[in-house]
């Protein structure tokens, strides 16, 4: 998934060069240049070769007369560009070109490139990842608008605890657009928008057990669990049935690229399932001291330790081509009856489907990875 992980950065990228573009001045009218966005494809000589979101490919002259500047991730305002080197320049690169309109070569010569470093997008996208993974994530449990703060429970089963999550006038709150999964799309949201039942996630800065946060960004929404069996895949559209053992009836499940799908091992659904059920030391097979029984491997260690979000975090990643027809699995998706759109597939359940609180477990656990992703270039 690294492709759809930079795709996603780059549109932030792009976002924040639109900003830049919206701030700068602009000349009169009769001697405006033309600017376009893009990333480096190609360096040749003094020339480099620029893919827009749209449209074909352009190549640009980069005279030693031209200014170039190079911006952070994120940043909107001129002010904190600086100065850098043609040879600073790489493919992969997010250029915002300023063309002279005067010149009058085959190749337009540029007035001015802002550049944001791909190798600043991946610094930046490792940060950020970071600090939502010291964040916490979990089901809704109260709101309280008047005093800034949520509620959530986070884990599963006997696991499950409660984290108070305090909003500050400078915390960021954004919530998933109906029948979206992705990040980018979010929107700016008050308090009195999340409500019990929804999943959150936020991060921020943690009291020492764990159970509070001053949180300076926030993401919320509503979403469906769905436990049930394939009754049909069609790859062409990227889509599964699913019969949902609650209702009993099939649904429609859209594998989009944003849909993170992973598979538990038999010994990890078994471990699982008896955590869940409150059976500390899992199945027999599960722990033990030998090879392969940490929680690095899945494992649940001498004593069935083990934190089932992280096991959740090391399960094999597959992807539709690796379902079959009759499979179990959970899923957690858009809102709807019949037609969802799946943010996150978990297959090898078996075991954990007799269990009630699997549910939770999956709900707290679905929104780790999406938010760090796209978040990483905002």
């Amino acid at each position: 998934m690294k492709s759809t992980r930079w795709t996603r950065m780059a549109a932030a990228a792009t976002t924040g060069l639109l900003s830049l573009l919206l701030a700068a001045p602009h000349a009169p009218a009769q001697a405006a240049p033309t600017r376009f966005l893009g990333t480096v494809s190609a360096i040749s000589g003094d020339t480099i070769t620029v893919k827009p979101a749209q449209g074909d490919a352009r190549q640009v002259e980069v005279p030693s007369s031209a200014q170039l500047e190079r911006i952070e991730p994120g940043q909107t305002n001129l002010s904190a560009a600086v100065a850098m080197q043609f040879g600073e320049l790489a493919v992969g690169d997010r250029v915002l070109v300023n063309v002279d309109p005067n010149s009058t070569g085959a190749t337009p010569q540029a007035l001015r490139v802002i550049a944001i470093k791909a190798e600043d997008v991946a610094k930046k996208q490792q940060e950020e990842t970071q600090a939502w993974q010291r964040g916490v994530g979990g089901l809704v449990k109260s709101v309280d608008s008047s005093t800034g703060t949520i509620v959530l429970t986070t884990g599963a089963g006997p696991m499950t605890r409660t984290v108070t999550v305090h909003i500050t006038p400078s915390t960021v709150l954004k919530r998933y657009a109906p029948g979206s999964v992705s990040f980018a799309l979010a929107e700016t949201a008050p308090i009195t928008s999340v409500q019990p039942g929804d999943q959150l996630r936020a991060r921020g800065e943690k009291n020492a057990d764990g159970t509070e946060i001053n949180a300076d960004q926030v993401v919320s929404g509503s979403f469906r669990n769905i436990s049930g069996t394939i009754l049909s895949l069609d790859p062409g559209s990227s889509t599964i049935v699913v019969k949902d053992l609650a209702t009993k009836k099939p649904v429609t499940v859209h594998l989009g690229p944003e849909v993170q799908m992973r598979k538990l091992s038999d010994r990890m659904a078994q471990f699982l399932a008896a955590r869940l059920n409150g059976k500390a030391g899992g199945q027999p097979g599960a722990g033990g001291a030998g090879e392969g029984s940490g929680p690095e491997n899945g494992g649940a260690g001498p004593r069935g330790g083990g934190d089932p979000q992280q096991m959740l975090n090391r399960a094999e990643v597959i992807h539709l081509s690796d379902l079959q027809k009759g499979e179990a699995i959970m899923v957690v998706s858009t809102q709807g009856s019949s037609d969802v759109t799946a943010i996150t597939l978990l297959a090898g359940v078996e075991p954990l489907l007799e269990a009630p609180a699997s549910q939770d477990l999956l709900a707290n656990w679905s929104m780790n990875s999406s938010a760090p992703e796209e978040a990483a270039a905002q």
